[in-house]
C-alpha cells in the first residue's frame, strides 16, 4: 500500500535516510520548508506524515511540546498516519537491559521526562501513530551523530574513542536499515493498533566489540581509548548542550538493547544489514575527504510547494 508521505526535517538524518526508503519504494514524497510551507496545508492529501524534527537538545524543553501537538493537529485534519522515530531516554537508569514495547517509562531526568510526554500526547491524540524505537544512529554520511563526530574520526591513527565502558552492550540503528522499516511498517499502517510502539532491534555492540568490527574493515589494529568527560563539566555551567549531554552519559555505562519480539513479528521476513557493512558504510564518509551524499538525490526532486 503506498501513497504520499510527507516529512518533517527531511534534511536531518533520520528524515533523508527515511525520503530515501520512501521513494525508493515508489511512494509520492513531499519534504516540508519550515521557511515557506504552511503545516496544515502541506499535510492535506498524505497519508502519512513523518516526524523528523528534531530541535537541539538545549531547545528540548520550548520546541518539542509545541511541535507535537502541530503535528497531532495536521494529522487529525488530514487523516493521516503519524510516524515517530522513538528514543531511549523515556526508560531511565534504572530499567531492564531489554527495552520493549512493554518496558515502564521511568526517566526522571529532564531529557527523558520531555520525551516520556511527548510520547504520551501522541499515545492519547487519538490519531494513528507508528513509533519506532531505535538505539544511537549509525548514517551512510557524516551527519552529526556520535559515531561519526566523536568517535570514527580517531580512527585515521588506529584508534576508536568511546564514550563509555568499552565492555557494557550499546543499541545502535543503521539508519537506511531502520528507514527500510519504516516504510514496511507504514504499508501495512492499517493492520496495526492505534498507538504502535515497535522496538527496532538494530544492532547491539559493545565497545571492544566495535573496535574489532573496525579493525577488520580496515584492516588494521584499532585500540579504544575513552573519551573525557571532564571539558563538558568544565564548560557545562556557560554551555547548555554541555550540561545536556551529561545528563544522558549513563547511556554509554548502563548495558541495554533493544527487543526485537514485535519487530519480529510485525515484519518476519525483515533482513538487516550485516554489522560489518553497515559499520563500513558509517565508517567511510568520515575517513573520506568529502561529504558522502549519494543517497539524497531522488528525495530532493519532489518537494513540497508552498501553498
Amino acid at each position: 500500500m503506498v501513497g504520499t508521505v510527507l516529512i518533517l526535517g527531511g534534511s536531518g538524518r533520520f528524515g533523508r535516510n527515511v525520503a530515501e526508503a520512501f521513494w525508493n519504494a515508489g511512494w509520492h514524497i513531499r519534504l516540508f520548508d519550515r521557511a515557506s510551507d504552511d503545516l496544515a496545508q502541506a499535510a492535506q492529501g498524505a497519508d502519512v506524515i513523518v516526524n523528523g524534527w528534531n530541535p537541539a537538545y538545549r531547545d528540548w524543553a520550548a520546541q518539542v511540546p509545541v511541535l507535537t501537538q502541530q503535528v497531532i493537529a495536521a494529522a487529525r485534519t488530514a487523516g493521516a498516519t503519524v510516524i515517530v522515530p522513538g528514543n531511549v531516554y523515556v526508560f531511565g537508569k534504572d530499567a531492564p537491559e531489554a527495552f520493549g514495547p512493554n518496558t515502564p517509562h521511568d526517566a526522571r531526568n529532564p531529557l527523558g521526562r520531555i520525551r516520556v510526554d511527548m510520547e504520551a500526547a501522541y499515545r492519547t491524540s487519538g490519531v494513528p501513530v507508528i513509533l519506532l524505537r531505535a538505539g544511537d544512529f549509525l548514517d551512510t554520511a557524516a551527519s552529526g551523530n556520535w559515531f561519526d563526530l566523536q568517535m570514527a574520526p580517531s580512527l585515521r591513527k588506529g584508534v576508536l574513542t568511546y564514550p563509555g565502558n568499552p565492555d557494557v552492550p550499546h543499541a545502535w540503528a543503521y539508519l537506511p536499515d531502520m528507514a527500510r522499516a519504516v516504510v514496511a511498517l507504514a504499508e501495512r499502517r492499517e493492520r496495526l493498533p492505534r498507538f504502535a510502539d515497535i522496538a527496532f532491534p538494530g544492532l547491539t555492540l559493545t565497545g571492544r566489540e566495535m573496535a574489532a568490527q573496525c579493525s577488520k574493515i580496515l584492516d588494521r589494529p584499532v585500540r579504544i581509548r575513552r573519551m573525557a568527560w571532564w571539558p563538558l563539566r568544565l564548560v557545562s555551567p556557560v554551555w547548555r548542550m554541555g550540561a545536556k549531554l551529561l545528563e544522558m552519559r549513563y547511556l554509554w555505562d548502563k548495558p541495554h538493547h533493544l527487543s526485537r519480539d514485535n519487530f519480529d513479528a510485525l515484519l518476519p521476513g525483515f533482513v538487516e544489514t550485516d554489522v560489518a557493512e553497515a559499520l563500513a558504510s558509517a565508517i567511510a564518509p568520515v575517513l573520506s575527504a568529502g561529504p558522502d551524499r549519494p543517497r539524497q538525490g531522488h528525495a530532493d526532486q519532489d518537494q513540497a510547494t508552498a501553498a
